[in-house]
């Protein structure tokens, strides 16, 4: 019987809202006593739970809708609060107080902060900017900035119109720009001056006026000063100072402008690493309504709290983030590298502040621990969950963050993705943590394991979905007028059923494990394995800073062939190679075994920091990668190719 690494206190589950929510629930529900018979409720009867977490979460709106959904077993289709009108940016801004709303951070420690009356404020000047330009509704809007301040006015300025906000972070290249924007076509770009990442300064108006000069459409670039005080906008087409914009519109009333809830809110991209990113166009009130149930009931965020997530605007837990403020709390900004100046440098930010809620990446709490940090030197008292997603966390990260972070924490790993912008995965305060495993489903998520006949299977690894629609499903890709991209995307395989790309296991108490994607699952011999399941074993080891495993098509089947990065100034040698061979054989299976194990430099990634197993798999087989500049560090794969020691 496994042993939980950590168990809510009483007065935590009694303090939590999502007690309180079972507890209303319960009164018109009296089979409804636990979290097992809520999930159980939630996805039995979605449109009583949907309507309840609208009331318990007070969404605004300016009219009720006329039925919460139309068919729930129809996807893609099912129409969600038809009748509805709200508006995002109005539930966000729902306060006007003195109480800090943003807080920025960079490497430098912290930048600026903004309080709830001052952000509606400002928001209020970007819209009447943003009107004075032309801007209507439906007309897009865009961000190639920082994760600072102004990403956020931005956006809900944006979205107080009616139009539709994209954003990509700067450190994208001008092609990985164009691919992104270039489909939506916005007529208003925001950008910043540059950057700062590991000590550098980056100067991003060459990159702005390159990618400016090949999209007509758009009208105005508005720059907004970062690393100078005064950047010269001159150097850009059709650029104005982002300060000269607002000074021309003050005092003017904040309108939010009533939709329906389906009205598009985001565009999102997928990583494009297979070719062009599509473009995932999200509603407004199911992103909200998903956004609150999870920051809510699974995460227990309060006005109270100060929330971080280690993000970029490129990534969707930028907007899970930023969702925050329509609960109260004060969200937390940092841009930047993670590392910089010290290994520490988040958890001082988290001191600092005195953060409730810390949210990172599995790979962030790895590396943490190979740079030997140790974050419980500090007074870290306030903090009360740890959030980790990106990719599946590993059993030894869960240890990391017990014995060397805070011991009374409530380590919820999560998981979801960009094309739900949400989670199929998430924290549970009502109950404890178990090593490695994930703590439950999302309410109102129908998620389920199948297995390769399409039959729903507990404590066996399968494909991962989920099997009722939910509120936050994309309302359309861009460019698909007749669905056709949006339906192969994640209906093909099992007709009516979203099929999200994870291999994963459900256990017997309802959690989760997932063993990476399983579009990059591996299968020698006709095993099926999942790179985590490797990746766990192998950066165990002191040595060995990352890896990447694929499959190289071999003499009429597959072989398994590992990557290594290592420690500055340490060489794989066969003393090593049988120490990895060895911690995977004994602690997985001789099946997880690699025949191959080679040492690199470096290790391919998207620009929203995942490593790109199929990218490589492309380069050892000779086959071109439709789309480098969707990578981080493209000239990586060059480490790849022609090597001798795969040809024999």
């Amino acid at each position: 019987m496994a042993v939980p690494v950590w168990s809510p206190s009483q007065k935590r589950i009694e303090d939590s809202n999502l007690r309180h929510f079972l507890d209303r629930i319960s009164t018109v529900q009296p089979a409804v006593q636990d979290f097992p018979t809520l999930y159980q409720w939630s996805v039995r009867d979605p449109e009583r739970f949907w309507a309840e977490v609208w009331g318990f979460c007070d969404v605004r709106s300016s009219r009720v809708w006329d039925q919460v959904v139309d068919d729930v077993q129809r996807m893609p289709g099912a129409h969600w609060f038809e009748g509805a009108r709200l508006n995002f940016a109005e539930n966000l801004l729902r306060y006007d107080d003195d109480r800090t709303a943003l807080v920025s951070w960079n490497e430098a420690g912290r930048h600026s902060s903004l309080t709830y009356r001052e952000l509606r404020r400002e928001v209020g000047r970007l819209a009447s900017a943003l009107r004075a330009t032309g801007i209507q509704q439906g007309d897009r809007v865009a961000g190639f900035l920082p994760n600072l301040p102004v990403a956020v006015t931005a956006m809900l300025a944006t979205a107080s119109l009616g139009a539709v906000w994209s954003s990509c972070s700067p450190d994208f290249g001008a092609k990985g720009v164009l691919d992104r924007f270039g489909q939506i076509r916005p007529r208003v770009l925001f950008a910043a001056d540059g950057y700062r990442y590991a000590g550098k300064e980056i100067d991003t108006l060459p990159r702005l006026a390159d990618v400016v000069g090949q999209l007509p459409e758009i009208e105005t670039v508005v720059v907004v000063p970062y690393l100078r005080d005064s950047p010269d906008p001159g150097r850009v087409p059709r650029a104005v100072l982002y300060r000269e914009l607002l000074d021309q519109h003050d005092g003017e009333p904040l309108a939010f402008r009533q939709l329906p809830f389906d009205h598009p809110l985001y565009i999102m991209y997928s990583s494009g690493t297979t070719g062009l990113p599509k473009c995932m166009v999200h509603g407004a009130g199911g992103t909200l309504l998903q956004h609150l149930k999870e920051l809510v009931l699974h995460t227990d965020l309060k006005r109270s709290d100060t929330i971080f997530y280690y993000t970029t605007c490129g990534w969707m837990m930028w907007n899970w983030l930023v969702s925050s403020l329509a609960v109260g709390a004060t969200v937390v900004l940092y841009d930047g590298s993670p590392f910089h100046p010290t290994a520490g440098v988040l958890f001082d930010l988290a001191e600092a502040e005195k953060v409730t809620i810390f949210g990172t990446s599995a790979k962030y709490l790895a590396l943490a621990e190979k740079k030997n940090a140790h974050p419980k030197e500090r007074d870290l008292s306030p903090l009360r969950t740890i959030l980790s997603t990106g990719s599946p966390l590993a059993p030894e990260s869960y240890d990391y963050v017990y014995s060397r972070v805070k011991d009374d924490v409530c380590l919820s790993s999560i998981s979801g993705g960009t094309d739900l912008i949400s989670c199929f995965a998430l924290g549970n305060p009502l109950a404890p943590v178990y090593r490695g495993e994930l703590q439950t489903r999302g309410l109102g998520m129908k998620v389920e394991i199948f297995d390769e006949a399409g039959r729903a299977v507990v404590g066996t690894p399968g494909e991962l979905v989920c099997t009722m629609a939910f509120p936050s499903m994309p309302v359309s890709f861009w460019n698909d007028p007749d669905g056709s991209k949006y339906r192969a995307a994640y209906f093909e395989e099992f007709p009516g059923v979203w099929r999200h790309g994870d291999w994963a296991e459900l256990t017997p108490r309802g959690g989760l494990i997932i063993y990476g994607r399983s579009d990059a699952t591996l299968n020698p011999g006709g095993v099926r394995i999942g790179t985590a399941e490797i990746y766990r074993q192998v950066e165990q080891l002191e040595e060995v800073v990352e890896s990447i495993v694929i499959t190289q098509d071999w003499e009429g089947d597959v072989r398994l062939v590992l990557f290594v990065k290592l420690r500055e100034g340490l060489s794989l040698d066969n003393v090593l190679r049988q120490r990895i061979k060895t911690q995977i054989r004994e602690n997985a299976s001789p099946h997880h075994v690699p025949k191959v194990i080679l040492q690199v430099a470096d290790i391919p990634r998207t620009i929203s920091g995942k490593i790109t197993e199929l990218a490589v798999r492309n380069v050892i087989h000779g086959r071109p990668v439709k789309n480098v500049d969707a990578l981080a560090n493209p000239e990586a794969l060059d480490l790849y190719r022609d090597l001798e020691e795969l040809k024999a």
